[in-house]
């Protein structure tokens, strides 16, 4: 027995050092190989175009008799070359037999692909380059094979090598939703359009029943995603796919977000004992009983799951599929098992695409009629961390998983036994948790709130447990960008239980408080029980926090209560626009936005006019507007706007350039920038001693009459009042009648819009202060439009129409064309205005227009006469 146990040790002690030979020779090789996957040319893009040519190999209608490497050995950084030739950039050997010419053998390397004279790579004088370098294969096969360039419907644009080296080529290999342009590839002699489509349809059906269809019982087979053991069908969608991509990059927002790049496992981990481990207990998983099955779940828990390595692994040796298929079993404990399991996984983002892939989102969701109530809160919780990918948050929906999970919250609030330690309490959290997360979609939010979700959610708020109150005050703060869901905030009393958690000692709960009072209090109803239940006061305190998320959500719900001048009183006895101006500065671009935003609403208050500027905060609003945020330049160029209308203001943004700013920013190509800035402009036009100057320097006639034509309303509307102020001068308005100002502004005249109307006809008024735009605007036909203004029910519109009239009745002309058009009954009434210059111009223009007419019928009747007498 002692010889025996000796002789053990001795073998054992034998196996270990061949382990660690042969893992340190693995280490020397791979310390010697070169990593060529930044190269030019690397191995991901070779197998790209191998692909692509071994498909062309394939088929009745073929462009290649084959395609194949020489070698089937693949080293860890994709090359099949010998070790020695990859250090001189070689990667791999391929033999490509044309349709119409010889065999080629070819070499790939990082600087591209030429032909070498064929023998054994392992020989100094094996493989020797006969031809040129291209760029490469598909480049090569046209330049070799007459066949394969002719045969080709349009040329595939392979990128530039220098861009190529900037793409990441996992993507193109996990691209599954870009659409396969097929009309780029396809051989001319393939057969008609219909019949493509029908290939291409059913290649893709058949893709998604591999990777979705899941039998009940366990597989018996290791299914690998490693791209060496796709099928051919698989290979050849995922070619389109990858082909496609290179022939355009861009793809949609919803795209980018659900098809990120998968980052695989470093190549040491395959030779850690852990990977060893994660493939047995995988082995064991599939050929198990249910008592071993048990077994292996819990080893696999001591599995550190937080690692993307582990996780990946077990995927790709089958574990996941298996996993996923516990759930359609009865065995209550294996399922609660296995998704312990899955809800660590499923943290990680590949793994959550790999389980919507495999149809595993619908099990969860059927998992939430369990009966076992703790089963319902781990597939709850497995669907909180899944419905963080896109497509994932669809299926919840499309397979009745919203109602479900608010069902979850009303069994906890109908239960008998509500303690914060029950299980239904914990199914309920869960519930929550899972709701958060699919509130980021807007169907979502609008399916949550039809089933009634927002009244369970805000009856959860009287909740103690801080777990419980974070995920259900996000799914509310979500829900409320929807006007529906604010509506049912507003009338269910949530507001006061959000405004009571302000003071809670959670940072995380008072971030989704102060998110939640952001977004809801876009209402007036809001911002009026927000001051009714004195949360304005804790608002403020939460200013002085280190914290920059919350910061950013506190100064946001600040902005959007102040838009109540009644808010805008008690925060003043606070001091909050002193704490504001500090906040102007070092802060990020979030905290920023809300700070001018609020700001805005601060200053539409005079006296806090003065009180902005003795707390210097002048200066950084306008250091502010060098910035490139589109949303911060909106909100700043309104802050200063505000500032401007202030006299003293508007010497010191004068001193500051801050006038000559606000005009560069009318090149910006955002419209709600060019808007606002305009808006900005007015103010500082106003007694301005320099404004032919600023208008020269930045080319403002050029930028005013682009402005004109601009598709946007605002933009509309802004630029007229700019042209209003403008037109005071006398040698501004000479320059601007010189580029055509009456055509411009004639050809907006036909709007229906009552803002445009109203700016539009004071920049008509203004500018007919120059002589001969007043008979200009009557032939352009810019009268009777005005004269249809008077029938607005804008008292502003027909006030700036009527002040708009009369500086045109001064032309005949214009005063028989207002006649003609019903001008003096529309008039009339305005003789009645409450302002003194209305009334003035009304009263003239009548008189004009009578004095005309009555010059019109004394010319008649001393032309009938004349006309009688020569009779």
């Amino acid at each position: 027995d002692a010889e025996s146990l000796k002789k053990d040790e001795t073998s054992d002690v034998k196996s270990r050092l061949m382990v660690l030979l042969q893992n340190t020779d693995e280490q020397i090789l791979r310390e010697l190989l070169r990593d060529v996957s930044d190269a030019q040319y690397g191995p991901d893009l070779m197998k790209v175009e191998m692909d692509f040519l071994q498909f062309c190999s394939e088929g009745d209608d073929r462009l290649l008799k084959s395609v194949r490497y020489t070698s089937d050995f693949e080293y860890w950084n994709g090359c099949r070359a010998p070790p020695w030739r990859q250090a001189q950039g070689e990667i791999c050997y391929v033999v490509i037999e044309p349709m119409d010419t010889e065999r080629l053998s070819v070499t790939c390397c990082t600087a591209g692909v030429f032909l070498n004279g064929g023998g054994n790579p392992e020989e100094d004088d094996g493989c020797i380059r006969t031809s040129e370098i291209y760029p490469d294969l598909v480049t090569l096969m046209k330049r070799r094979s007459s066949y394969f360039a002719l045969n080709l419907v349009k040329e595939v644009p392979y990128l530039p090598s220098a861009q190529r080296t900037q793409l990441s080529v996992s993507k193109l290999h996990d691209s599954r939703t870009l659409e396969p342009r097929w009309r780029d590839l396809l051989l001319s002699t393939g057969g008609g359009e219909e019949e493509k489509k029908l290939r291409r349809s059913s290649a893709e059906k058949k893709k998604r029943l591999e990777s979705g269809t899941r039998s009940k019982t366990k597989p018996e087979v290791i299914v690998s995603s490693s791209p060496a053991r796709l099928t051919s069908l698989t290979k050849k969608t995922l070619l389109k796919a990858t082909i496609a991509d290179f022939s355009s990059e861009t793809s949609s927002k919803s795209e980018e977000e659900e098809e990120q790049p998968e980052r695989r496992p470093k190549s040491d981990f395959y030779l850690s004992s852990e990977f060893l481990q994660i493939k047995k207990l995988v082995k064991y998983l599939k050929k198990s009983d249910q008592k071993v099955t048990l077994l292996v779940l819990c080893c696999m828990l001591d599995l550190d799951l937080t690692q993307e390595s582990c996780n990946l692994v077990i995927r790709d040796e089958g574990g996941l599929k298996v996993l996923l298929n516990l759930l359609d079993t009865n065995e209550d404990e294996c399922k609660m098992g296995a998704l312990k399991i899955l809800i660590r996984m499923s943290r990680c983002l590949p793994i959550q695409r790999s389980i919507e892939d495999m149809l595993g989102v619908r099990s969860f969701v059927n998992n939430l009629d369990s009966e076992v109530t703790k089963v319902k809160a781990l597939a709850a919780e497995t669907i909180a961390n899944v419905a963080n990918f896109p497509r994932s948050r669809r299926t919840v929906r499309q397979s009745g998983g919203i109602e479900k999970l608010i069902k979850l919250l009303d069994g906890f609030l109908k239960s008998q036994k509500k303690s914060d330690n029950s299980e239904d309490m914990e199914a309920a959290r869960c519930g929550a948790l899972a709701l958060w997360s699919c509130s980021r979609s807007t169907r979502n939010k609008k399916a949550i709130c039809k089933a009634g979700g927002i009244p369970l959610l805000g009856c959860l708020l009287t909740s103690s447990l801080e777990s419980m109150l974070i995920p259900v005050v996000g799914t509310l703060q979500e829900c409320a960008s929807e006007e529906s869901s604010r509506i049912t905030i507003q009338s269910k009393d949530i507001i006061q239980n959000l405004v009571k958690n302000l003071r809670s000692d959670s940072t995380d709960l008072k971030i989704q408080c102060s998110m939640a009072l952001f977004k809801c209090a876009e209402d007036k109803e809001t911002r009026d029980l927000v001051r009714k239940y004195k949360g304005l006061k804790p608002l403020v305190e939460l200013l002085n926090t280190n914290n920059k998320e919350l910061l950013a959500a506190a100064s946001g719900a600040i902005w959007k209560c102040s838009i109540s001048s009644e808010n805008v009183v008690i925060f003043q006895q606070d001091k909050v626009l002193e704490s504001l101006s500090r906040l102007l500065t070092d802060q990020p671009e979030e905290v920023l936005i809300n700070v001018a935003g609020a700001l805005t609403e601060f200053l539409q208050i005079p006296a806090n006019k003065a009180a902005i500027r003795k707390c210097d905060g002048i200066k950084p609003m306008i250091q502010l507007l060098l910035r490139t945020n589109q949303a911060l330049l909106v909100n700043v160029t309104k802050a200063v706007g505000a500032c401007a209308t202030d006299k003293e203001n508007r010497k010191i943004i004068d001193e500051l350039d801050g006038i000559s700013l606000l005009w560069a920013l009318l090149q910006n190509p955002n419209p709600d920038v060019q808007s606002s800035a305009a808006w900005a402009i007015c103010p500082c036009i106003d007694n301005s001693k320099d404004a032919m100057t600023t208008v020269l320097s930045f080319q403002g006639f050029g930028l005013i009459l682009n402005l004109l034509t601009s598709t946007n309303k605002e933009v509309l509307v802004s630029t007229c009042a700019v042209i209003a102020k403008l037109a005071k001068y006398k040698n501004i308005l000479t320059t601007l009648t010189e580029y055509g100002i009456v055509s411009l502004l004639t050809k907006l005249t036909n709007t229906k819009d009552d803002r445009l109307r109203h700016h539009l006809s004071d920049a008509i008024c203004n500018c007919c202060q120059h002589a001969n735009n007043v008979a200009s605007f009557g032939e352009a036909g810019a009268v009777e439009p005005l004269v249809k203004y008077m029938k607005s029910e804008d008292v502003l519109v027909r006030q700036s129409a009527t002040m708009a009239l009369f500086q045109l009745s001064w032309d005949p002309n214009n005063n028989l064309t207002m006649l003609s058009k019903g001008a003096v009954k529309r008039l009339i009434p305005m003789i009645g205005s409450t302002l003194e210059e209305v009334q003035e111009a009304a009263a003239c223009c009548v008189r004009n227009i009578r004095m005309t007419a009555m010059e019109c019928r004394r010319a008649s009747r001393i032309s009938r006469p004349t006309q009688e007498g020569c009779q």
